[in-house]
């Protein structure tokens, strides 16, 4: 959510902000509610205070034992008449005002590259070096079948983008996610939670879900969304609340599967483990004072990074531009494994400074230590990892030409004494 503020005091800045993510001057319409909407709160106050002093009049005339004059009683019929009527105008013009600016993204931090999508984003680092194979390395979507990956039956009980892991691949999977929540919450000092998985609408709205991506959610048949992300559940933890200074930087991580409908993603990866209505996935977010978010998002990336270090996964980190980044997010970094099977880097974690964008939506504030006052904190989350586009990774990295699959070394106290993972008849 936006700072009217803001907005007042600098109208083309903010212009300026929203064309970097593609958007027509919004500025004057903005101001132009604003106006009519603190008019008309004016104008309610200045018709209360009358009331009030005509109430105070009447009452002293009869005290009196005078009739109050008969302009003074119509002047005060009039006005508890129109004064219900003026509280509804200031609420419809405030949720007007309140609507526009929910729907509207983000402003790009100033280092946020400019480009309208994908193709403007910038590489800022790699690490690792993509294994040379001495065989045609093949794509995890024919890897995976006969090592447990089973699409068919994935699709048979549930439809298109659901996958039925059987066997090693369960194993893995649920290794590579102990492994990373194990990691998180230890070495990188997260605390551990256990979220819910349903959220109600306000969750929904603090952290952006709601209301302009609504079709991307599923939603119970009792209004509840099952989280796309446990950056809803998590964030949320704090919403409403005043923070003290001392317990601030807040870091919490949690896995927890995912549900996503996808749709804005029509026709995007519909082969293979990538793209799914379901996953798991181990989310970090962190709560943090405004003067330490960039610190604090530069050692989040770095917790993401460190699990694709351990892991032995070549992958490079990008710098989002302003047309591709996330709606809440003012700068965000991509991580992008290597997949020698498509001979491509493919996105497998989303870092992100949110600013006090969310934590206006919720409401969330902190009290600073020997200030006055309170301040909005920032919230920053990511992803660490995405536990499905992880279990691709180590498929096609650590192949083998027989279809065999060499298990990490990091994961090995994972796996039961599994080493390799071999194809099943």
């Amino acid at each position: 959510m936006h700072d009217i503020r803001l907005i007042r005091d600098d109208p083309a800045a903010f212009d300026a902000a929203m064309a970097r993510r593609g958007l027509a001057p919004l500025a004057e319409a903005i101001l132009a509610l604003d106006s009519a909407r603190r008019d008309a709160l004016t104008t309610q106050q200045e018709g209360l205070a009358r009331r009030n002093a005509l109430s105070k009049q009447f009452g002293d005339f009869k005290k009196q034992g005078q009739n109050p004059p008969t302009d003074l009683v119509a002047e005060l019929e009039s006005l508890k008449h129109n004064l219900p009527q003026g509280d509804v105008d200031v609420a419809a013009k405030t949720e007007e005002i309140h609507a526009l600016l929910s729907a509207l993204p983000n402003r790009p931090a100033a280092e946020v590259p400019e480009g309208a999508d994908e193709a403007g984003n910038v590489e800022v680092a790699r690490w690792g070096t993509p294994r040379v194979f001495d065989f045609p390395p093949i794509e995890h979507a024919d890897l995976g079948p006969p090592l447990g990956l089973d699409f068919e039956t994935g699709a048979l009980i549930s439809g298109a983008r659901f996958t039925f892991l059987r066997g090693q691949m369960a194993r893995l999977h649920r290794a590579l996610g102990q492994f990373m929540l194990d990691r998180q919450s230890g070495e990188n000092g997260y605390t551990e939670c256990n979220p819910p998985l349903l959220v109600k609408d306000e969750a929904a709205f603090g952290t952006g879900q709601l209301p302009k991506f609504a079709e991307d959610l599923f939603q119970t048949t009792e209004g509840r969304w099952l989280i796309p992300t446990a950056e809803v559940s998590l964030t949320n933890a704090v919403q409403g609340q005043i923070l003290s200074d001392a317990a601030l930087p807040l870091r919490m991580t949690a896995l927890t599967p995912c549900f996503r409908s996808e749709a804005g993603a029509a026709g995007r990866d519909t082969r293979g483990f990538i793209r799914q209505h379901q996953f798991e996935k181990v989310e970090l977010v962190s709560i943090a004072r405004p003067e330490d978010s960039e610190a604090e998002h530069e050692r989040m990336t770095a917790a993401a990074e460190s699990i694709l270090q351990a892991l032995g996964l070549p992958y490079r980190r990008m710098l989002l531009c302003a047309g591709d980044m996330g709606f809440t997010a003012r700068k965000t970094y991509d991580l992008e494994v290597w997949l020698p099977g498509q001979g491509a880097y493919r996105e497998i974690s989303s870092c992100s400074n949110c600013g006090d964008f969310q934590a206006r939506r919720m409401n969330t504030r902190y009290r600073p230590e020997g200030g006055k006052g309170t301040e909005f904190v920032h919230t920053l989350n990511g992803s660490g990892l995405a536990v499905g586009r992880t279990l691709v990774a180590v498929l096609e990295n650590y192949q083998q030409a027989d279809g065999s699959v060499d298990v990490p070394e990091a994961l090995k106290g994972y796996m039961g004494g599994l080493t390799l993972l071999v194809p099943q008849g």
